[in-house]
């Protein structure tokens, strides 16, 4: 049995951030995360998607957000069970809780930190009979590595930020970008939808709306869709492609964490925000897009804010009566588990004689 101070349900940005906040309090961790690798969606989705609303990082790749992270935690060794899922929570006598996973590895802590973003999530697949025999072989429901697209004649599908943003990308990729909406308007940002509607101009999008990619055509892989327009005196549009791209976003689902006894509002776990982020099993915190609260944001600078204060509480719950005085690290410095301690340089004063 893996035994820790703080089991974290979840290695995206805020399970990672979690690392450090706890290091700094002394106290060990462990990581669970069904996920081949740490990063969470921003690994497994969008590892090359910007992101701009990080501190100090005017932009950001996701995936490099990840690198950074897992550098700042280095120290503080952190251990990691990846490509399980925390599947059962139970209540020992002594107030630890034992978590195990779908594979049996068993994890024992005192405390649990549940930091699932959206939990468990499956793409939203459009209703084309024939779909699943081209997953792999020409359609996808996320872009891991734009590169896979350099020069090939890709479809993208959807009205949404992703469907806009990747179509505007990838037009200094793909050798042919058609963009596909069943709307006339699109529920991006101003600026992505001004943005696609300059490409169109240009010819660098093509650009078709109120229809919807209906049939998928190929042998051993995708070589052709075909496009229905709502405007029935419009033919059929068939179109040869490499590859079609629909972005209908993501089902969140908790998965076995639903039944764990949490209270759960609208696919979330409910917390008290105005003190620790504890649900309502004491011992168990949510922090990150898993918890829900009056005035949540769906942030990563949200989640990162959220495992700052967890850990405070989290460290008086693992060591009751004992006083913790918090100290900047730009004044205290960070010390690892490994040794390592990265400090401000003192300032040398000299008297004068």
């Amino acid at each position: 049995m893996i035994k820790t101070d703080m089991l974290i349900i979840g290695a995206g940005p805020t399970g990672l951030f979690t690392v450090f906040e706890a290091g700094l309090l002394k106290l060990k961790t462990h990581l669970i995360d069904a996920l081949p690798q740490p990063g969470g969606q921003c690994s497994e989705i969008y590892p090359k998607k910007p992101i701009y609303d990080i501190p100090a990082f005017p932009e950001i790749l996701a995936g490099t957000l990840v690198d950074n992270l897992m550098e700042q935690i280095k120290p503080f060794e952190p251990g990691f069970t990846l490509g399980e899922r925390a599947e059962t929570l139970d209540k020992l006598e002594d107030g630890s809780f034992v978590v195990t996973t779908n594979k049996g590895t068993q994890h024992n802590a005192p405390v649990v930190v549940i930091a699932g973003g959206l939990g468990s999530f499956e793409p939203r697949k459009p209703p084309i009979s024939n779909i699943v025999n081209f997953e792999d072989t020409g359609v996808s429901y996320m872009i891991k590595d734009p590169e896979v697209y350099r020069n090939k004649k890709v479809v993208i599908a959807g009205g949404g930020d992703s469907a806009l943003d990747w179509a505007i990308f990838l037009t200094d990729v793909a050798s042919e970008v058609t963009l596909v909406h069943r709307r006339d308007e699109f529920r991006g940002a101003l600026d992505s939808v001004e943005k696609a509607a300059e490409l169109a101009k240009l010819g660098k999008i093509k650009l078709i709306t109120k229809a919807e990619v209906k049939e998928l055509h190929g042998k051993d892989h995708l070589e052709a869709v075909v496009i229905k327009h709502t405007d029935k005196e419009k033919d059929d549009t068939y179109l040869e492609v490499d590859n079609f791209i629909p972005l209908f976003g993501l089902s969140p689902k908790l998965g076995p964490i639903g039944d764990w006894g949490l209270d759960i509002h609208k696919n979330a776990i409910k917390v008290n925000n105005a003190k620790d982020y504890q649900t309502n099993i004491p011992g168990v915190y949510a922090i990150g897009d898993v918890n829900t609260y009056e005035g949540k944001l769906k942030l990563i600078l949200s989640g990162f804010h959220e495992a700052a204060v967890m850990c405070q509480f989290a460290y008086q719950q693992i060591n009751p009566g004992k006083r913790y005085v918090m100290k900047y690290t730009t004044v205290g410095g960070v010390e690892g588990f490994d040794g390592s301690k990265k400090e401000a340089k003192k300032e040398v004063v000299q008297s004068i004689a």
